[in-house]
């Protein structure tokens, strides 16, 4: 049973210990059997699945004046990836992938696609990263020319979640209005659109759907721009400043989950005549385990907590807890996978997956050298003024 004591801090208000009480018992019911060997049909049926049962809802506003609940979001990521990396993943790209049009987008571009997202009936992709670029956003080189009452977008993204099955990608491309990040913006591109075509699905070790994709004469109207011309930079920065600290509330989900095999295992494995548990070497590890989770989430939730409060930018706040969440979660998973010895490497045990569904989290939205360049500038700006 995961420790749920953190619930009670006062991060939280009534609704949100609501909520973490439905999603998990939704989880517990319908995520017990996700089949991996078809990441694509998976993906696509537990979008349908997240967004009948309510809780992709929450991954976008309903109306303009209503605001995201980043503590909502990393409940629901916290929760969904103790159950199932993909589940999470699923949950994750659609807050991610409208997040632009959500927080940025004008009314009719909200109208036609917000109630799809939010319903599941459209998926959704967020397409920044170029591989030349990666986490170098100002180095963006994908174009998109203004011609008449249409942009043409030209180049490549890789890396992309949810790329080959998205019906909407946010394209971020450069249009030239002012070198490096000032000339970016931000396009909505139909999965549909000719100009668009897969140049390669991308395999990694823990199935999800990523691809690179690529765009040649792409023509979207003009009504595809998100807010204005060189706001791209603005748009993107912000929308991970929301869905960052998301990333670090997957990343203590799956702590947790390691946690939780790592303790049942010290109580049934027997060693040298005893429990496992009561070797004194295991029981400091499962303290720096559960030492790390806490820590972890006291950073998570500050920084959800922070932003629903009303901060413009909780950048400093969300690099700190994707970083801190992200990294922990790692020790406690190499910790999980050495107390189960053997099994812990055996292809398809629970502490194997959650080894191979961490790594990748301490990469995307942001590496962990990237999230320290960002804490390391704002300490020092701060201590500047």
């Amino acid at each position: 049973m995961p420790d749920k004591s953190f619930l009670t801090w006062p991060f939280f208000d009534d609704t949100h210990r609501a909520y973490a009480a439905k999603i998990d018992a939704w989880a517990q019911a319908n995520l017990q059997a996700v089949d991996h060997h078809d990441v694509d049909a998976a993906c696509r049926k537990l979008v349908k699945a997240l967004g009948q049962g309510g809780f992709l809802a929450h991954t976008a506003p309903a109306t303009e004046s209503d605001k995201l609940d980043v503590r909502t979001l990393a409940l629901s990521r916290e929760t969904l990836a103790r159950h199932s990396g993909l589940a999470d993943f699923a949950f994750a790209m659609q807050g991610l992938g409208a997040g632009p049009i959500s927080l940025f987008g004008s009314p009719s571009q909200r109208a036609a696609w917000l109630p799809k997202t939010r319903a599941g009936e459209a998926i959704a992709a967020f397409a920044l990263s170029e591989a030349a670029s990666g986490s170098d956003v100002a180095n963006i080189t994908t174009s998109a020319k203004r011609d008449g009452d249409a942009w043409v977008i030209d180049g490549e993204k890789t890396w992309i979640s949810n790329g080959g099955i998205a019906d909407l990608y946010v394209v971020f491309a450069r249009t030239g209005e002012a070198p490096g990040a000032k000339g970016l913006s931000a396009f909505i591109v139909e999965g549909s659109n000719p100009g668009l075509s897969i140049a390669e699905r991308l395999e990694v070790i823990a199935p999800h759907p990523l691809a690179r994709i690529a765009f040649k004469n792409c023509r979207v109207p003009a009504s595809a721009l998100i807010g204005k011309p060189g706001d791209g930079f603005k748009i993107a920065m912000a929308t991970l400043d929301v869905f960052r600290t998301t990333v670090g509330a997957a990343a203590l989900g799956f702590a947790r989950r390691a946690l939780d095999q790592t303790v049942g295992r010290a109580g049934s494995r027997h060693l040298f005549g005893a429990p496992l548990g009561e070797l004194q070497m295991v029981q400091g590890h499962i303290a720096d385990m559960a030492l790390d989770i806490d820590a972890a989430a006291l950073l998570v939730y500050r920084a959800a907590w922070a932003k629903d409060m009303g901060a413009a930018r909780v950048s400093r706040e969300a690099a700190m807890a994707k970083l801190y969440a992200t990294e922990s979660a790692q020790r406690v998973i190499d910790a999980a996978v050495q107390i189960h010895g053997g099994d812990g490497v055996r292809s398809g045990h629970p502490v194997e997956t959650l080894y191979r569904e961490i790594r990748a989290l301490r990469i995307y939205e942001g590496a962990s050298d990237v999230q320290k360049i960002i804490i390391s500038r704002a300490v020092t700006s701060m201590a500047e003024r």
